[in-house]
Protein backbone atom coordinates (compact mmCIF):
# COMPACT_ATOMS: atom_id res chain seq x y z
CA UNK A 1 0.00 0.00 0.00
CA UNK A 2 1.51 3.35 -0.68
CA UNK A 3 1.42 6.17 2.18
CA UNK A 4 2.13 9.30 0.21
CA UNK A 5 0.41 11.62 1.93
CA UNK A 6 -2.65 9.32 1.99
CA UNK A 7 -5.40 10.52 4.17
CA UNK A 8 -7.51 8.75 7.04
CA UNK A 9 -9.94 9.75 9.34
CA UNK A 10 -9.80 7.80 13.08
CA UNK A 11 -13.06 7.97 14.88
CA UNK A 12 -12.12 6.95 18.58
CA UNK A 13 -13.55 8.43 22.24
CA UNK A 14 -10.10 7.21 23.83
CA UNK A 15 -8.68 10.47 23.15
CA UNK A 16 -5.10 8.86 24.32
CA UNK A 17 -5.57 5.68 22.41
CA UNK A 18 -6.71 8.03 19.55
CA UNK A 19 -3.78 10.43 19.61
CA UNK A 20 -1.37 7.45 19.63
CA UNK A 21 -2.32 6.06 16.72
CA UNK A 22 -2.75 9.12 14.76
CA UNK A 23 0.57 9.80 15.58
CA UNK A 24 1.82 6.58 14.69
CA UNK A 25 -0.34 7.32 11.34
CA UNK A 26 1.38 10.74 10.70
CA UNK A 27 4.60 9.08 10.80
CA UNK A 28 4.29 6.64 8.11
CA UNK A 29 3.20 9.68 5.77
CA UNK A 30 -0.81 10.16 6.35
CA UNK A 31 -2.99 13.15 6.92
CA UNK A 32 -4.68 12.03 9.78
CA UNK A 33 -8.32 13.67 10.81
CA UNK A 34 -9.92 12.41 14.19
CA UNK A 35 -12.98 12.59 15.76
CA UNK A 36 -14.47 11.49 18.97
CA UNK A 37 -17.77 10.14 18.13
CA UNK A 38 -20.62 10.09 15.20
CA UNK A 39 -21.32 13.23 14.41
CA UNK A 40 -18.21 15.26 13.99
CA UNK A 41 -16.89 12.32 12.30
CA UNK A 42 -19.38 12.07 10.13
CA UNK A 43 -19.34 16.20 8.97
CA UNK A 44 -15.27 15.19 8.59
CA UNK A 45 -16.28 12.49 5.80
CA UNK A 46 -18.48 14.81 3.87
CA UNK A 47 -16.03 17.66 4.16
CA UNK A 48 -12.52 15.65 3.80
CA UNK A 49 -13.44 13.01 2.19
CA UNK A 50 -10.70 10.63 3.33
CA UNK A 51 -9.18 7.76 1.78
CA UNK A 52 -9.46 5.42 4.80
CA UNK A 53 -11.12 5.34 8.33
CA UNK A 54 -10.17 3.73 11.30
CA UNK A 55 -13.59 3.26 13.80
CA UNK A 56 -14.21 2.51 16.91
CA UNK A 57 -17.48 0.08 17.67
CA UNK A 58 -18.40 1.62 20.81
CA UNK A 59 -18.76 5.01 21.30
CA UNK A 60 -20.81 7.38 23.52
CA UNK A 61 -24.65 8.57 21.33
CA UNK A 62 -24.34 6.84 17.77
CA UNK A 63 -22.23 3.31 17.47
CA UNK A 64 -19.37 2.70 15.15
CA UNK A 65 -21.54 0.15 13.26
CA UNK A 66 -24.07 3.13 12.56
CA UNK A 67 -21.14 4.93 11.65
CA UNK A 68 -20.13 2.59 9.39
CA UNK A 69 -23.62 2.53 7.98
CA UNK A 70 -23.44 6.15 7.47
CA UNK A 71 -19.93 6.23 5.74
CA UNK A 72 -20.75 3.23 2.69
CA UNK A 73 -23.62 5.32 1.63
CA UNK A 74 -21.72 8.42 0.73
CA UNK A 75 -20.57 9.18 -2.74
CA UNK A 76 -17.24 8.53 -1.80
CA UNK A 77 -17.35 5.95 1.07
CA UNK A 78 -13.69 5.08 2.64
CA UNK A 79 -12.20 2.05 2.81
CA UNK A 80 -13.01 1.43 6.48
CA UNK A 81 -11.73 -1.10 9.15
CA UNK A 82 -13.23 -1.52 12.28
CA UNK A 83 -12.03 -1.65 16.52
CA UNK A 84 -13.08 -2.73 19.11
CA UNK A 85 -12.34 -3.75 22.46
CA UNK A 86 -15.37 -6.30 22.93
CA UNK A 87 -15.43 -8.36 19.65
CA UNK A 88 -17.94 -10.48 18.72
CA UNK A 89 -18.76 -12.75 15.76
CA UNK A 90 -22.16 -11.02 15.57
CA UNK A 91 -20.56 -7.34 15.19
CA UNK A 92 -17.86 -8.38 12.79
CA UNK A 93 -20.21 -9.67 10.41
CA UNK A 94 -22.58 -7.02 10.68
CA UNK A 95 -19.35 -4.71 10.49
CA UNK A 96 -18.38 -6.51 7.45
CA UNK A 97 -22.29 -6.41 6.00
CA UNK A 98 -22.51 -2.76 6.47
CA UNK A 99 -19.06 -1.73 4.42
CA UNK A 100 -15.65 -2.69 6.41
CA UNK A 101 -12.97 -3.79 5.08
CA UNK A 102 -11.90 -5.81 8.70
CA UNK A 103 -12.72 -5.36 12.11
CA UNK A 104 -9.76 -5.62 14.40
CA UNK A 105 -9.40 -6.30 18.11
CA UNK A 106 -8.11 -3.76 20.36
CA UNK A 107 -5.74 -3.00 21.15
CA UNK A 108 -4.21 -3.12 17.29
CA UNK A 109 -1.44 -1.44 16.35
CA UNK A 110 -0.28 0.64 12.59
CA UNK A 111 0.73 -2.58 11.12
CA UNK A 112 -2.18 -4.45 11.60
CA UNK A 113 -4.67 -1.96 10.68
CA UNK A 114 -2.69 -1.07 7.49
CA UNK A 115 -2.67 -5.43 6.85
CA UNK A 116 -6.76 -5.37 7.38
CA UNK A 117 -6.67 -2.14 4.66
CA UNK A 118 -4.92 -4.28 2.25
CA UNK A 119 -7.17 -7.21 1.98
CA UNK A 120 -8.93 -7.77 -1.05
CA UNK A 121 -13.01 -7.71 -0.27
CA UNK A 122 -13.49 -9.18 -3.77
CA UNK A 123 -11.09 -11.95 -2.54
CA UNK A 124 -12.66 -15.72 -1.27
CA UNK A 125 -12.07 -16.24 2.25
CA UNK A 126 -8.71 -19.05 3.32
CA UNK A 127 -10.30 -22.66 3.54
CA UNK A 128 -10.54 -23.14 7.85
CA UNK A 129 -7.11 -24.51 9.02
CA UNK A 130 -7.16 -28.74 9.69
CA UNK A 131 -6.99 -28.15 13.53
CA UNK A 132 -10.32 -26.01 14.33
CA UNK A 133 -10.86 -25.93 17.75
CA UNK A 134 -14.23 -25.46 18.61
CA UNK A 135 -15.15 -22.36 21.27
CA UNK A 136 -15.86 -22.99 24.63
CA UNK A 137 -19.30 -22.33 25.73
CA UNK A 138 -18.72 -19.24 28.04
CA UNK A 139 -17.00 -18.02 24.57
CA UNK A 140 -20.43 -19.24 22.57
CA UNK A 141 -22.59 -17.56 24.84
CA UNK A 142 -20.33 -13.99 25.25
CA UNK A 143 -21.26 -13.95 21.28
CA UNK A 144 -25.02 -15.04 21.32
CA UNK A 145 -25.37 -12.13 23.98
CA UNK A 146 -24.08 -9.88 22.01
CA UNK A 147 -25.82 -11.06 18.86
CA UNK A 148 -29.06 -10.65 20.47
CA UNK A 149 -27.94 -6.97 22.11
CA UNK A 150 -27.02 -6.21 18.40
CA UNK A 151 -30.38 -7.40 17.06
CA UNK A 152 -31.86 -4.90 19.99
CA UNK A 153 -29.75 -1.74 18.31
CA UNK A 154 -28.39 -2.03 21.95
CA UNK A 155 -31.19 -1.80 23.80
CA UNK A 156 -30.46 -4.03 27.05
CA UNK A 157 -34.11 -4.29 28.78
CA UNK A 158 -35.20 -5.83 24.82
CA UNK A 159 -32.23 -8.18 25.09
CA UNK A 160 -32.42 -9.12 28.50
CA UNK A 161 -36.50 -9.94 27.60
CA UNK A 162 -35.45 -11.75 24.55
CA UNK A 163 -32.55 -13.71 26.65
CA UNK A 164 -34.79 -14.77 29.49
CA UNK A 165 -32.78 -12.33 31.63
CA UNK A 166 -32.99 -9.76 34.38
CA UNK A 167 -31.75 -6.79 32.90
CA UNK A 168 -29.01 -6.42 35.93
CA UNK A 169 -27.53 -9.94 34.71
CA UNK A 170 -27.10 -9.40 31.31
CA UNK A 171 -25.55 -5.98 32.43
CA UNK A 172 -23.25 -7.95 34.49
CA UNK A 173 -22.41 -10.60 32.27
CA UNK A 174 -21.53 -7.68 29.66
CA UNK A 175 -18.89 -5.87 31.74
CA UNK A 176 -17.18 -9.11 31.88
CA UNK A 177 -14.70 -9.39 29.32
CA UNK A 178 -15.08 -11.76 26.79
CA UNK A 179 -13.77 -14.98 27.10
CA UNK A 180 -10.18 -16.24 25.04
CA UNK A 181 -11.27 -18.93 23.62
Amino acid sequence: MSTNKQTLLLVDDEIDFRKRLGKAFARRGFTVYEAEGYEPALELLKKEKPALAVIDLRMPGKSGLELVAAAAGLDQPPAMVVLTGYGSIATAAEAIRLGALSYLPKPADVDDILQAFSLDPQRAPDPPAEDFTAPSLARAEWEHINRVLNDCHGNISQAAQRLGLHRRTLQRKLHKYPPKN
